[in-house]
């Protein structure tokens, strides 16, 4: 080797060695009882940088860190990655999981992403951001789900949409299907005095104006734009990925108000596409996105996938279950 090489080597893993330790120093760590959140940073399909929030067992760590499963959660409209993270209270030290929930990145707005397409291949890169950052956080890559509420459940469909071979399963609760269907419906949303005072007036159409900045324009004026961010545009790939799927939604549900036409719709449209799909509906009376709760039947959709112990699973309550079929071997394989 030549000393000219043997200076760049040099110098090549000097770069390296500074970089990682930065990188390990970069997360930071708080306790919770029988819980720890580990605050992590990537950069967004946009160059930004974002923090994740990474929720795990007290006991795993660099040095107690067997192979554990791991659930990518995006958060709901108007929140941020961390406001997602009490919904799953203490489940991860009682199922042994680790949940990942990203600030996320749209277009334009952070915390109203509504399926962005940049934003979802953000998502599809959280197992690689998490064992990069916590580089002991040992994976099974095998067992990685998608969980999401409200627009967190329009961006996990879009996710299985397009990136199926990376999950094992997805639970969905409230989910828009339709965002032009949901953009029209906008105005029927009530609000409160202090939701007035926020908003500046009523939510409806503060929210138009927001998804419009978002997208590029209405639904009359970038069509392609929006059902590009709507899961039933995907109705056909979700079918044909054979991952298994939980579709909750509640009739009782005053922000996505037309659920027969949203949730109920994308069901009944993979179920017509492929009889033999692994998808299963669970239609209840609940408040908006009220399901998704530790306290609520978080653990239930989590039982169903193995990830808390099965007694976990018949906590159904009052609520009409639609079981899955047996997934067949020729589940992809649809007429055209």
């Amino acid at each position: 080797m030549t000393p000219r090489r043997t200076v760049l080597l040099a110098l090549l893993v000097a770069v390296a060695a500074a970089l990682l330790p930065a990188r390990a120093a970069a997360a930071t760590v708080v306790r919770h009882g029988p819980i720890e959140i580990w605050t992590i940073h990537y950069r967004a399909h946009d160059g930004k940088r974002r923090n994740a929030y990474v929720v795990l067992p007290s006991w795993y760590g660099p040095h107690d860190h067997p192979r554990i499963p791991l659930v990518i959660s995006p958060h709901g409209r108007g929140l941020n990655g961390r406001q997602n993270v009490p919904y799953w209270g203490e489940l991860p030290a009682r199922g042994g999981f680790a949940v990942v929930s990203p600030d996320g990145e749209g277009r334009v707005f952070q915390r109203y992403s509504w399926g962005a397409p940049g934003q979802i291949s953000d998502l599809a890169r959280m197992p690689q951001i998490v064992s990069l950052d916590l580089p002991w956080l040992r994976i099974d890559r095998k067992r990685v789900y998608a969980f999401g509420g409200s627009m967190g459940g329009q961006e996990t469909l879009l996710l299985l949409a397009r990136h199926p071979r990376l999950l094992a399963g997805a639970a969905v609760f409230d989910a828009v299907s339709d965002f032009a269907l949901q953009y029209r419906s906008f105005p029927r949303l009530g609000c409160s005095p202090g939701c007035r005072k926020t908003w500046g007036g009523p939510i409806g159409p503060a929210l138009q104006q927001l998804a419009r900045e978002e997208i590029g324009g209405s639904p009359k004026a970038a069509p392609l734009a929006w059902k590009r961010r709507s899961p039933i545009t995907y109705a056909r790939a979700i079918a044909r990925s054979c991952v298994p799927l939980q579709l909750w939604w509640s009739g009782k549900d005053k922000i996505v108000r037309d659920q027969q036409r949203q949730t109920e719709r994308l069901y009944d449209a993979i179920r017509r596409l492929n009889p033999d799909a692994p998808v299963q509906a669970f239609d209840g009376y609940w408040r908006h996105s009220a399901e998704m709760h530790a306290t609520a039947r978080l653990p239930v959709a989590l039982a169903r996938f193995g990830l808390l112990p099965e007694s976990y699973a018949r906590r159904t309550e009052a609520m009409h279950v639609e079981p899955p079929p047996q997934t067949a071997p020729w589940c992809g394989e649809l007429e055209n």
